[in-house]
């Protein structure tokens, strides 16, 4: 099995002798975690477990939605720090080995990053976002030429000796989690895939991983107030510029009317990108003093560089995010929309 170039051998050596060296791990990731943050954690977390025996924890800055919780394994140990503060900072405080997964840096677990930060242990990123946080780390496994953190955190555990190339030597649990959280961040193979992508999802499979029940548990358990929601959004809501921007915002008035969750938006910005003229889609979701953006966008215009420049974020070339603040960016949430119309001319022209 060919390896991916950032992964050295020299780094699996360390890493495998920070493993034996521990005995209590905590695994952590981002705030808003997705199916990608769950899907790590908990494959990481399965493996210390179950094949290394570790006490191994995922601690979370907040509870994750009813649409990805389902992607948590039963009986694997999550804390979440929203729910249970003191409860994570002892977990954190006693661990002797530290994880941080699908995240640059440990500003976006805000509730858990002064806990994370003072810990003494030994800490290692796994993570496929730009401009990692390298300093903070004993250890670093990044690059943004990879689908997700489950893809990265794929070739990182099957580098390891007692998997040694071979995906069947992953406990289940690990196995399904990782393939559940690729296909999540990948929006089911549609962005952000390589070659290394098929090949880790050819070597799950193989393994035995059962892709069809990953897709039901992903996208057949969604609640009717989701699909009504979506219906409503995409036909009163959705705007597309005469530059080929397309734009939904999701206010706290239409989320409170169809008792919309967190998460449960996750895919609808894509849905823009299926008519032709459009070159980039834009998703609002307005919160307490801001609007959390995310951005998709074709080949040849770059979500990236938008969210950077516009929206204080990043993330990959056709699919990133950031926030849009008031009164910092705009005066109020009602200017939003003349804001985007503004971009499109600017940007799409």
């Amino acid at each position: 099995m060919t390896v991916i170039r950032c992964i050295h051998t020299e780094d699996i050596c360390r890493l495998d002798a920070l493993i034996r060296g521990c005995r209590t791990v905590t695994v952590a990731a981002h705030t808003h975690p997705d199916g990608d943050a769950l899907g790590s954690t908990a494959a990481l977390v399965c493996y210390l477990r179950n094949l290394r025996g570790k006490d191994a924890a995922a601690v979370l800055p907040d509870t994750p939605s009813s649409t990805v919780r389902p992607i948590i394994p039963e009986g694997v140990p999550f804390l979440f720090f929203d729910a249970q503060p003191d409860a994570c900072r002892r977990r954190i405080a006693g661990s002797d080995l530290v994880f941080l997964l699908d995240c640059n840096g440990f500003s976006r677990t805000e509730g858990l990053q002064e806990s994370l930060g003072a810990s003494p242990a030994p800490k290692v990123l796994i993570d496929h976002h730009l401009h990692p946080d390298a300093g903070r780390f004993d250890l670093v496994f990044s690059t943004p030429e990879i689908s997700s953190a489950s893809e990265l955190l794929y070739y990182v555990l099957v580098a390891l000796p007692d998997i040694c190339g071979d995906a069947r030597r992953l406990p289940p649990e690990s196995a399904r989690a990782l393939l559940t959280g690729m296909t999540t961040d990948t929006n089911n193979f549609a962005n952000s895939v390589y070659p290394s992508t098929f090949r880790m999802a050819s070597d799950l499979l193989e393994a035995g991983v059962d892709r069809d029940d990953v897709l039901s548990t992903l996208y057949n358990q969604y609640r009717e107030n989701r699909v009504r929601a979506m219906g409503y959004l995409q036909h009163e809501n959705l705007r597309i510029t005469p530059e080929g921007l397309a734009y939904m915002i999701v206010t706290r008035a239409v989320r409170e009317r169809f008792g919309l969750e967190d998460g449960e938006t996750e895919g609808l910005v894509n849905v823009p990108l299926s008519i032709g003229r459009v070159k980039m889609s834009i998703l609002l979701k307005e919160e307490q003093d801001h609007f959390r953006v995310s951005i998709r966008s074709k080949k040849g215009w770059s979500a990236q560089q938008l969210a950077a420049s516009r929206f204080h974020g990043g993330g990959h070339e056709n699919a990133s995010g950031g926030k849009l603040f008031w009164p910092a960016d705009i005066p109020a949430p009602e200017d939003a929309p003349a804001f985007l119309e503004h971009i499109s001319r600017e940007c799409l022209s």
